[in-house]
């Protein structure tokens, strides 16, 4: 393939429940796009008399869907958009759309699998010429209506929404490799997923071979375009351990970069990689700009910085870099490559458009948007009626009261990276506390911040019941995590704590009611540092000699999120699971009378959001 050159821009079984169901950058932003009623195809190249005509290719491209058939509640149920942007007058006040807090910009209600399905099929025929792919976690860390079902309803609506491609994410494997490749290939009663799994970094220990096929290629018009799937070489630290047993992670750009010359030597004109890593923008990005990029994705691209391709930047061939994992919207052209991502749980779609010469073997011209997937748009009636036959056997589980909630209680402080001490994260952090503190004898509780997948939303807001669902409950935690108490010193509780600095992706513990401490941290070299004589548990300095029990699920007591000082824990007693003590505390600390409020008080200072 030859160099580019030119212009560019660019989920009937359920998890442990508690119950049984029965079955039958740039600056300034790019310009605003159009609505996608209103998206026209692309413009059509005349060839020279006597030379094969170029060829225009559409890729579909999301991210992170984790199973949302319905669409996702709370603050994450939104897109960040321009007040000029078109759809904020289409859909207005009365569609939902709402200020967004501290800025000029706007949040537009986005997402469900009905929309999303009547879009891409819209979008698939301006053009014959299309691919339909995910760049990872299409399944995993669901919502009950596709937990319950192992996640077969999400492979169900992705085959008719024709989906292509699947590179896959850490998430996809969260039930272990037997079960993805039951999604893949079907048993007796489940046919399995009509789009193909790819895993080029992604090897069995035994075979020592990739278990997924490392690629595909497609080929319209002499033009082929090889699409390449890589998951995070950190999969290992961010997912169950026992999950990953008997595979191997391998690096991604050695990987990716090795397979550029055999997919030279088969005539690709483009390669295309789906990636699931990421990063994010600025607090002034929107859902289809690039303000301010950065984040674990950055190493992996640059060329500028890197030798003919280099050990640790993508090949130059590589000219698309679809991405995930961090849930982030960005649209960027990254040295000439485009670099996207379409957020999470459904609420975009990405647009690709390439013009490829098929005698040269390159890519012409190349350009992205993202396309915000507005419930104006008329809902897909055979994905409706997927989803509908599945919430059907799944509504007596669903549908069970587990509290009462005045009011919503966030997950999440400020909508961008997952790195702040938040209201619900210190909800579940106590109900741990209260669930092992008897049998465990805990003292201390700490939730992760990726595992609070939504905000707990108050639906029923202004009735007088104020009802919450396991349903909702589960969508709030959706693992099925077993709580795991151990013996750590005070040494060891300052030393994790310190732990949440370790990267540029700060993770902030919730803590539970009692543990209060305050910090440093310095943005800029993402380094960060416990004041030793701020910390403290009911007042009392915590005394690094001393022995305390401390509650987290069973990811973090396995190093999970790079927290490895709770691998050391000792004196290790296995509770109940999170979501059975969220929704016990949920029960103990509400009533139809007496519903839960939101009073969150920061026990952790200062508060990082800020």
């Amino acid at each position: 393939m030859k160099r580019p050159h030119g212009l560019a821009r660019v989920l009937c079984a359920a998890l442990p429940l508690s119950f049984a169901l029965a079955c039958g950058g740039e600056a300034p932003p790019p310009p605003v796009p159009p609505p996608p009623v209103a998206s026209p195809p692309p413009p059509v190249a005349i060839a020279d008399a006597g030379a094969p005509a170029l060829v225009h290719v559409q890729i579909l491209a999301f991210n992170d869907f984790h199973g949302n058939l319905e669409p996702p509640g709370g603050s994450f149920g939104y897109v960040t958009a321009p007040r000029t942007d078109p759809i904020v007058a289409r859909i207005g006040e009365e569609g939902g759309v709402k200020s967004k807090p501290g800025s000029e910009a706007a949040l537009v209600p986005a997402g469900g699998a009905v929309y999303m399905a009547t879009l891409v099929k819209k979008l698939r025929a301006e053009n014959p010429n299309t691919v339909v792919v995910s760049a990872g976690d299409l399944t995993g860390a669901s919502p009950l209506l596709s937990n319950i079902f192992k996640d077969e309803p999400t492979v169900l609506v992705m085959n008719e929404m024709g989906l292509d491609f699947e590179g896959v994410g850490n998430h996809d494997f969260d039930r272990g490799l037997p079960e993805l490749l039951r999604l893949q290939h079907g048993d007796g009663t489940f046919p399995g997923a009509k789009y193909q799994y790819l895993a080029a970094n992604v090897r069995d220990d035994s075979s020592h071979k990739p278990v997924f096929p490392p690629y595909a290629i497609r080929e319209f018009s002499g033009a082929k375009i090889a699409f390449v799937g890589m998951t995070l070489e950190a999969t290992p630290m961010v997912s169950t351990v026992s999950a990953m047993k008997g595979l191997t992670f391998a690096p991604e750009v050695e990987t990716a970069n090795a397979l550029v010359p055999e997919l030279e030597k088969q005539g690709v004109s483009a390669i295309v990689v789906l990636i699931h890593q990421g990063g994010g923008q600025g607090p002034s990005g929107t859902y289809d700009s690039c303000e301010g990029f950065a984040g674990a994705l950055t190493s992996l691209l640059s060329i500028a910085d890197s030798k003919d391709g280099g050990p640790r930047t993508l090949d130059p061939a590589v000219e698309v870099v679809l991405s995930g994992h961090n849930h982030q919207a960005y649209d960027c052209l990254i040295d000439g490559r485009i670099v996207t991502s379409a957020a999470s749980y459904g609420r975009l779609v990405t647009k690709i458009d390439l013009t490829i010469d098929p005698a040269a073997r390159r890519i012409t011209e190349k350009h992205a948007r993202n396309i915000a997937v507005t419930r104006d748009l008329p809902p897909d009636p055979e994905v409706a009626r997927i989803v509908a036959r599945y919430k059907e056997r799944a509504a007596p589980a669903m549908e069970r009261v587990v509290g009462y909630l005045k009011g919503d209680i966030l997950g999440d402080r400020v909508g961008g990276y997952v790195s702040c001490e938040s209201p619900l994260g210190d909800v579940i952090a106590d109900a741990q506390l209260e669930a092992t503190r008897a049998a465990g004898h805990a003292d201390i509780a700490l939730m992760n911040p990726g595992g609070v997948r939504t905000d707990l939303v108050a639906k029923a807001k202004g009735k007088p019941d104020f009802v919450v669902t396991y349903a909702e409950a589960f969508e709030v935690q959706p693992f099925g995590n077993e709580l795991v108490t151990m013996t750590l010193t005070g040494a060891q509780i300052h030393a994790l704590l310190d732990q949440q600095f370790g990267s540029e992706r700060v993770r902030i513990l919730s803590p539970s009611a009692g543990l209060a401490y305050s910090y440093a941290y310095d943005a800029a070299t993402h380094h960060g540092a416990i004041d030793p004589r701020s910390l403290r548990l009911h007042g009392r300095p915590i005394e690094a000699a001393k022995s305390y029990r401390v509650t987290v699920n069973s990811f973090l007591a396995m190093g999970g999120d790079g927290f490895a000082i709770l691998k050391e824990g000792t004196q290790r007693v296995t509770g109940p699971s999170d979501i059975d003590a969220f929704t016990a505390h949920l029960g103990k600390a509400s009533s139809r009378k007496a519903p839960l409020e939101s009073k969150f008080v920061p026990r952790i200072t200062p508060d990082a959001c800020k």
